[in-house]
């Protein structure tokens, strides 16, 4: 019996489908005396109401029964239908809006390929891990977010697919109609269209359903898809209904899940968080559907040969077990992929060994090293080559692969001076040391035949060195000296038994380098080589330097060298003398300058000068009043006791005005390169500085003292230095305050001087005043008086 609720919910679709319809006719009323409706209906106003009706909860065929019963004729439902295909066609390329593909406009309720909850700890990025956990192989496939096996909607429809209820169908007729009708499957799983009897498709695959569905279609459409009537229909899938799966065992998240239709086990296993790594078994994964196994699951299969055999299609109500691993077994060291596996029955230690995609480049596969429980304790064995193929794992068990050692069966190794040095194998061809240098395609020419070393390895691993004369070896004069592995034969270069041999160039040469040395080379050639002489080089005047060796005989025995000197064309022309005199290794040539040459150096006069700039010194005894004469003069504004003459950025006091009138005086001096004279205005300022109360910069006046100055700037601080005051002219000059009995001579204050107070040491003394000075002496008196009469007291008494 329904419900109130059941009554209400119809009531109210009813009161929506009749309102939809009310709009729907008052919108046409206008053109209710015309052949058809439809055409009156522009394609905005089809797309409004087709979307109110979407909106509203209406299937089209809903719209269609309600439509004929207000008096639409099949024709105008047609015409509708049409009217709607070609405004899909128009704006399929429009995104957002409707699309005439079904496979572009299948869609799945809800975002049954997401998991519903999180896998990961959202603190796990802030947690340490101090836990060693082995990788468990194929644990990492569920946990990703990028491989979710979603299944693809947008396949065509899988012909052997079963329709259930809230499926959707669609069919397209095409030809001398054209039709396009999506039919939702109710559930009681049947499908109704235009006003033909509905039919029952539930459990039938699209091509038993498009038989059905296009035998009912023959009563609107007749000859539908016979040959010459020239209507053909197609039925398709539309939208895909939901089913629900449910997963147990061994799972992460074992429970119930909606998923599509169209998905597989996988796509369930991703939802549930695939096996649960520290239970679950990746190969034993069984697929149950109406009480029975229909399908085991080894994930390897699609791990390690992307085999999806496995991976099929899931039906309503079926029931996915993960069960309990049997045998897993830990491979380590030299494999491609160390991690935890697991064996199935009847599998051995090669399967385990291709699991981990088989031994490294550097692994060690003489023997693996195998770590296995017992009921009580560890037990190490050792498996060889042999009984890989045969070894049967059990659980628990640590398989070791170790790496090779870094060291050679048979190598032998040759350096040094041979054309082809480098490691040779120790065999047939190589079992000496004349064989060895056969090998390495002899000696070089550089080679050292007086000696020669083989390095060989003791049983202690020590090395000991075996020395042999190799020319006297390649002449056959003694006998050769058999290889063992691990031998190492270095022949010696005769650079490597010497200095390296070099000359060198020095003095007015445009290069002055080092070179290696050269047989043959001449002085004239290793001046070429530096570049030529420079401009002011003596050809005349050209030496050599020469180390002693072991002929002693030309010496006095006190020289450290040899000197040997002679002249050389400049234009550096080939002269036959040149041949008598070769340069040996070590010499050093010595180019000389002329004596009389130098580059120009200046020096600069500036300020109140005819013409200031930078003049070259002319000669080695030229003084500051030459420089002064070739200058032009002094300008009227010349100050002459302020100048300023420097030399490398320290101020030089002098005298200019008393060397222009006598050069003789001392403070004349030579000048040297980089020398400035600085000659400035009359200043109009005397700057007050040091102990004084104001410190200022004050003007000058004419005929005012050193006092009246330091007055100007508020007298003297009490800690004032007034014996050591003195003055600081503008030329750099000092002149210090004198002293002759009770008299002091302070110095003459000048246009630009500095007036200079130095502070003295701060104390807290200071002079008693008239009345501390008569209580003192009062005190003084009193003490002496008292002093005396006890005294005198002491005295008697005695």
């Amino acid at each position: 019996m329904p419900t109130y609720q059941d009554l209400s919910s119809l009531l109210l679709r009813q009161r929506t489908l009749w309102s939809f319809f009310f709009l729907l006719i008052l919108s046409v009323s206008g053109f209710a005396q015309q052949p058809s409706r439809a055409d009156q209906m522009n394609d905005e106003q089809i797309i409004e109401f087709y979307q109110r009706a979407q909106a509203s909860g209406l299937t089209e065929m809903q719209i269609e029964q309600a439509a004929m019963s207000q008096g639409y004729t099949l024709s105008d439902i047609a015409k509708m239908r049409q009217r709607m295909a070609k405004i899909r066609q128009q704006q399929s390329t429009r995104p957002g809006q409707f699309q005439g593909d079904t496979l572009i406009n299948r869609t799945q309720q809800g975002l049954l390929s997401q998991r519903p909850y999180p896998l990961n700890d959202s603190l796990n990025p802030f947690r340490r891990d101090t836990v060693r956990r082995p990788y468990i192989f194929g644990s990492n496939l569920f946990k990703g977010t990028t491989l979710t096996f979603e299944p693809n909607l947008r396949i065509a429809t899988p012909r052997n697919y079963v329709i259930g209820p809230d499926d959707e169908l669609v069919v397209e007729i095409y030809g001398n109609s054209s039709e396009s009708f999506r039919l939702p499957v109710s559930p009681e799983g049947s499908v109704r269209m235009l006003n033909l009897a509905p039919i029952f498709v539930s459990g039938l695959t699209i091509e038993q359903a498009e038989q059905r569905i296009v035998g009912r279609l023959r009563q609107a459409y007749q000859g539908l898809n016979r040959p010459g009537s020239g209507t053909y229909a197609t039925v398709t899938l539309g939208n895909i209904r939901s089913i629900r799966v449910t997963l147990v065992g061994e799972v992460v998240t074992p429970g119930a899940y909606t998923i599509s239709s169209l998905a597989t086990a996988f796509n369930a296993l991703y939802l549930a968080g695939g096996p649960n790594p520290e239970t679950g078994s990746f190969r034993d994964i069984q697929v149950i559907r109406n009480n029975r196994v229909i399908r085991t699951i080894d994930l390897y299969d699609y791990l390690l040969r992307a085999d999806k055999k496995d991976d099929i299609r899931l039906l309503d109500q079926d029931v996915i077990r993960v069960n309990d691993y049997g045998v897993r077994v830990e491979m380590l060291g030299q494999v491609k992929r160390p991690a935890i596996y697991e064996v199935k029955p009847g599998e051995t230690l090669k399967n385990v060994l291709a699991f981990a995609g088989g031994f490294t480049d550097r692994a060690y596969t003489f023997s693996i090293t195998l770590r296995r429980n017992t009921p009580r304790e560890l037990r190490i064995s050792t498996i060889t080559q042999e009984q890989i193929a045969t070894f049967v794992p059990q659980a628990g068990d640590r398989y070791t692969v170790g790496e090779i050692l870094n060291r050679y069966e048979n190598r032998v190794q040759v350096t040094g001076a041979v054309m082809r040095p480098g490691d040779y194998a120790l065999g047939d061809d190589i079992s000496s040391v004349r064989s060895l240098l056969g090998k390495a395609e002899g000696l070089r020419k550089d080679a050292f035949l007086n000696r020669a070393v083989l390095y060989r390895e003791r049983e202690n691993m020590d090395l000991e060195a075996i020395p042999f004369d190799v020319g006297r070896l390649m002449r056959n004069e003694t006998e050769d000296i058999p290889l063992v592995r691990q031998d190492s034969l270095h022949i010696y270069s005769v650079r490597d038994l010497r200095e390296p041999y070099y000359v060198s160039i020095e003095g007015a040469v445009n290069r002055p380098d080092t070179i290696s040395y050269v047989a043959n080379l001449t002085v004239a050639d290793l001046i070429a080589l530096a570049g030529g002489f420079q401009e002011g080089a003596t050809p005349t005047r050209i030496e050599v330097a020469r180390r002693i060796r072991e002929d002693t005989t030309t010496t006095t025995g006190r020289e450290t060298v040899q000197i040997f000197q002679f002249s050389i064309d400049r234009s550096l022309n080939l002269q036959p003398a040149e041949a008598r005199f070769l340069l040996k290794p070590f010499d050093v040539v010595y180019v000389r300058t002329s004596p009389r040459y130098e580059l120009q150096q200046n020096v600069a006069v500036f300020g109140e000068v005819m013409h200031p700039g930078n003049y070259a010194i002319e000669s080695r005894s030229e003084r500051i009043s030459d420089i002064l004469r070739r200058v032009g003069g002094l300008k009227p504004e010349a100050f002459l006791p302020g100048t300023r003459f420097s030399r490398r950025g320290v101020v030089i006091a002098t005298d200019l005005g008393a060397i222009l009138q006598d050069p003789g005086v001392p403070g004349n001096l030579l000048l040297e390169v980089g020398d400035s004279i600085i000659i400035p205005k009359r200043p109009e300022t005397v700057s007050i500085q040091g102990a004084v109360l104001n410190p200022s910069t004050v003007g000058y006046t004419q005929g005012f003292s050193f006092r009246d100055y330091v007055t100007q700037a508020g007298g003297y601080t009490d800690n004032a230095r007034h014996k050591k005051a003195y003055v600081v002219y503008a030329n750099g000059l000092k002149d210090r305050t004198k002293r002759f009995l009770f008299f002091r001579k302070y110095p003459k204050v000048e246009p630009g001087s500095r007036v200079i107070v130095p502070f003295g040491p701060l104390t807290d003394e200071r002079r008693l005043t008239p009345g501390e000075r008569i209580s003192l002496i009062s005190v003084v008196g009193t003490m002496t008086v008292t002093l005396t009469t006890v005294i005198l007291n002491l005295i008697r008494t005695f």
